[in-house]
C-alpha cells in the first residue's frame, strides 16, 4: 500500500465549475496543505457527457483515477450504470480489485456496505439525515468520519464544488486494506449520492 495512505487526515477538494461533466478533485494534506493526490475522470464518452447534463446525471458511469501528482496511478474508484441502487467497485493501480461499495436500501442519509476484494463486509458507511456527514463503523466502533466542509455562499450556490474532510481513526493500522476504501468512498458519497 502506498505510503500516502498512512495518513489520517486528507482534505479533498472537488473543482468548481459551472457547466462540467467531468468531476475531478485535489487531495490535501491539511497539516502542511500540500496536494498530495489527484483524482480525475477523463474517460468519458460522448453520451455519458450528455447525460451529465440531464436528470439522467446519477444514474450515469463513472471512472476515477486517484493518483499522484507524478502520474501513479494509486487506485481507481468506478461505477457501471446504476439504474436504482449502486455498486461501486475499487481497484488497485495495476486493476486488481481492492473492495467496494454496495448501496443500501430504505437509509434516509445514505448507507453503504464497504466490502473487501472478496465481497465481504468489512464495515459500514452510514450517513446522518441532517447533514452531509459520514462514518465508517464495524461492530459498534467508529473508523473513521468523512464531513462535508462549508465553501461559501457563492461557491455553494452557484457551482457543484464540494469539499471534504476525511478522518481514520489512528487505531487503524496504517497499513489496513480498508484505508483506501475510506477515502475512496469520498469519491462514491459525491457521484452517488451528491451529484
Amino acid at each position: 500500500m502506498d505510503e500516502i495512505l498512512s495518513k489520517n487526515l486528507f482534505l479533498v477538494k472537488e473543482h468548481v465549475g459551472v457547466f462540467k461533466a467531468a468531476n475531478n478533485f485535489d487531495i490535501y494534506d491539511p497539516h502542511t496543505e500540500e496536494k498530495i493526490l489527484e483524482c480525475r475522470e477523463e474517460k468519458l464518452g460522448l453520451l455519458t457527457r450528455i447525460l451529465r447534463f440531464t436528470d439522467y446525471k446519477r444514474m450515469t458511469p463513472f471512472e476515477i483515477e486517484v493518483r499522484q501528482p507524478n502520474g501513479n496511478v494509486i487506485f481507481t474508484v468506478k461505477r457501471g450504470i446504476s439504474l436504482f441502487l449502486s455498486s461501486v467497485e475499487v481497484c488497485d493501480g495495476s486493476g486488481r480489485k481492492i473492495g467496494g461499495f454496495k448501496q443500501k436500501l430504505f437509509s434516509i442519509g445514505g448507507k453503504f456496505d464497504v466490502l473487501d476484494h472478496m465481497d465481504q463486509q468489512v464495515c459500514s458507511l452510514n450517513g446522518k439525515w441532517t447533514g452531509w456527514n459520514f462514518r465508517f463503523e464495524h461492530n459498534g466502533a467508529e473508523l473513521g468520519e468523512v464531513d462535508k466542509k462549508w465553501a461559501g455562499v457563492g461557491k455553494e450556490l452557484f457551482t457543484s464544488a464540494d469539499n471534504y474532510m476525511v478522518s481514520i481513526s489512528e487505531t487503524l493500522p496504517s497499513d489496513s486494506t480498508v484505508r483506501p476504501l475510506m477515502l475512496a468512498a469520498v469519491l462514491c458519497i459525491d457521484m452517488v449520492l451528491k451529484e
